[in-house]
Formats: C-alpha cells, sequence, structure tokens
C-alpha cells in the first residue's frame, strides 16, 4: 500500500532532539577522525613526548642517557654563548630567506593573479615543477652548480674571472634555501590575489590615485593575509633546515637544524640536544600563534 508522505506525521523538533542529533554527528564524526588521530598520537605526540622527558634526563660521562636524577642542566646550557651565536646566526638566515622569497614572489603572484586562461596556468604548474622531485636531489644539484668545477665556475674562468668560491658559505645556503622554498611564499600570496575585488583598485585609480598608493592602500592591505601565511611557511622550516646547510653549508655555517642532529649523533647529548629541540619548536609555535591571530583563517 502506496504511504502517504504529504500526510505524514511530522515529528516536533524539541531541544532534546536536537542534542541528540549533535550527539550523534560528533560520534559519526569522532570516528571518521579516528584513524588520522591515531597516527598523530602515534607518530607525532608519542615522539614529542619521549623528547620533552629526555631533555630534563642526565647524561653519564659514556654517552648514555640516565632518566634519574632530572634536572634543568640542559635548559640551562641554551643561555652558552655558542647557542646564542648559531641561534642568531640561524634566525638572521630564516629572516634574510622569508624577506627575499617576499620580495621575489608578490611580482610572479601579482602577475599570475591577473592572467586569464593558459597563462595562469601555465605559471602555476611552472612553480609547482620543483615538487615534482625529491628536495634532497634539487640542493645537491645546487651543490654542483655552486662548485669550483662547476658549470657557473667554469663560465666564469672563460670569461677570464675567477672561479666561483661560494659552496660552503653563508651565501650558499642562502641560496638553496631561497631556491627551495620560494614556492611556499608564491602560492599562498597568488590565492590572496586571485581572490582579489579587482574592482576596487579600478575605483582608487578613478578617484585619481597613483599605482604606487592604489597599491598600498589596497592591494597589498587586501593581500596580507597571503603574505603572513607565506612568511610563516618559508620562516618555520628555514628556521629548523638541516638538509640544505648540512649540503651546502660548511663547518662556519652551522645552524640550528644540522647542530641538534650533532647533539643526538655526534656528541650523543640526547637531553640538551632534546631541549634545543622544545627551544626551537617554541619559537616555532610562537610564530604559529601569530600566523593564526593576524587573519589566517580569512585567507
Amino acid at each position: 500500500m502506496p504511504v502517504d508522505l504529504e500526510n505524514a506525521p511530522v515529528e516536533a523538533v524539541t531541544p532534546e532532539l536536537e542534542r541528540d542529533s549533535e550527539k550523534a554527528n560528533a560520534r559519526r564524526g569522532m570516528l571518521i577522525a579516528s584513524p588520522a588521530a591515531f597516527y598523530l598520537i602515534l607518530f607525532f605526540a608519542v615522539p614529542l613526548v619521549i623528547v620533552f622527558v629526555y631533555s630534563f634526563a642526565t647524561r653519564s660521562s659514556t654517552g648514555l642517557t640516565l632518566l634519574e636524577g632530572w634536572n634543568l642542566d640542559s635548559y640551562r646550557r641554551l643561555w652558552d654563548p655558542l647557542v646564542g651565536e648559531i641561534a642568531v646566526r640561524s634566525l638572521v638566515l630564516a629572516g634574510t630567506t622569508t624577506i627575499i622569497c617576499l620580495v621575489a614572489s608578490y611580482p610572479l603572484a601579482y602577475y599570475m593573479a591577473t592572467r586569464v586562461g593558459r597563462t595562469r596556468y601555465l605559471l602555476l604548474v611552472l612553480v609547482m615543477i620543483p615538487f615534482w622531485s625529491n628536495f634532497l636531489v634539487r640542493t645537491y644539484a645546487w651543490r654542483v652548480l655552486l662548485g669550483t668545477d662547476g658549470p657557473l665556475s667554469q663560465l666564469s674562468q672563460a670569461l677570464g674571472g675567477e672561479p666561483f668560491r661560494i659552496l660552503f658559505t653563508n651565501t650558499a645556503v642562502l641560496i638553496g634555501l631561497v631556491y627551495g622554498f620560494l614556492p611556499f611564499m608564491v602560492l599562498p600570496l597568488y590565492a590572496a590575489l586571485e581572490r582579489m575585488d579587482w574592482s576596487l583598485v579600478e575605483a582608487g585609480r578613478d578617484l585619481y590615485a597613483s599605482g604606487w598608493k592604489a597599491f598600498r592602500r589596497i592591494t597589498l592591505p587586501i593581500s596580507m593575509p597571503g603574505v603572513v601565511a607565506g612568511s610563516i611557511l618559508v620562516f618555520i622550516p628555514t628556521l629548523g633546515a638541516y638538509v640544505t646547510p648540512a649540503i651546502l653549508g660548511g663547518a662556519k655555517t652551522t645552524l640550528l637544524g644540522d647542530y641538534i642532529v650533532s647533539q643526538f649523533l655526534a656528541a650523543r647529548n640526547q637531553p640538551f640536544g632534546s631541549a634545543l629541540s622544545f627551544a626551537v619548536l617554541s619559537v616555532m609555535l610562537g610564530a604559529t600563534v601569530i600566523y593564526f591571530r593576524t587573519g589566517a583563517k580569512n585567507l
């Protein structure tokens, strides 16, 4: 017998029914997210807890880590002049990399956002091409290019100049970091500019604003979420970079990343390496908090 859906009684919506529905949706969401949550807890939270516990441990004379007699000696070592020198060098290099990436990426992102059709998509593909190859391989390619026997050095000598001596310097590390993290600045800037209402710029020009004033008063403020997002995405991984300084840098270009690795592998001082890791993590967490507080949710 067919059911008359139009005349079927409708259950009244009550606060109890709404609460039951919300609880059911919450349970369903937790069930769906449980595999990802288990993965994050097992491979991210648990190792962080272990490193945190090791930061209060004691290192024996033979290099063993003793989980007894907890103390703050490893955190006191963070104020050593050597650590401060390495931290300042890392902060300066990370800040310089971020500024160079921003200056180089904004015109490109602006040009991409103002193109239409195939040109825009072609430029997007060109920006993402570096992601198609391994970061380690690309860094080793720069080692060949910047070496004294590399093509750039040979070209310089063929033109009567001196051979390149950039490898194993701060300049080589800076070049490698800018190359490696440039796309992380371009894409957020492009996303912010692509969604911009360009009629606002036209209105500003109609009100006799110059091109620079329209950019400073309209385009730049609207694209600021992309600037902040790109800066954070470049600054945070650059601050703890390990691969690029280890391959392109030398003994005088030790940064926080390879210094932490040396504490675990060479010096066998796991408590101090753990404390230094958490200090760097605190700086990165602070930068991330600033990112969200400055409007990342509106990007």
